[in-house]
């Protein structure tokens, strides 16, 4: 019986916890500043910082397993270092949606280059 009554109990408390985070507001102007805020994921949105880290693996990785030559890595690399200075000029002055949505448009071209080179079979010794 007393579990029974712990059920509701929970539950009551779970939901107070969820519903004030639930409110929270993130942000409600037009310019981002240069803590967290950047970084939290926004209705699927991933950070910037963890797509430049998951790119860099990947052309490591194709690197190592020969998927990538060494002329199609160095390439794709300076994209990837282009992509880290063009943000560290936007994020100079906090960035606007317009510049982080740019930077997302960017992130996504060079996956898709990393993603069609890797998968080609040019420059390859065997």
């Amino acid at each position: 019986m007393m579990k029974k009554a712990l059920i509701p109990v929970l539950a009551i408390a779970a939901a107070s916890v969820a519903v004030p985070a639930a409110a929270q507001n993130y942000d409600r102007y037009d310019r981002y500043d240069r803590n967290d805020r950047y970084e939290q994921n926004r209705g699927g949105w991933q950070s910037i910082s963890n797509r430049k880290h998951q790119l860099d693996r990947r052309i490591n990785v194709g690197l190592r397993n020969g998927s990538l030559s060494r002329r199609e890595g160095r390439r794709l690399e300076n994209e990837l270092n282009r992509l880290v200075r063009l943000e560290h000029s936007y994020m100079r002055g906090g960035l606007t949606r317009w510049e982080r949505n740019d930077l997302d448009r960017r992130y996504d071209r060079l996956a898709v280059q990393v993603r069609i080179e890797r998968r080609d079979r040019d420059d390859r010794r065997w």
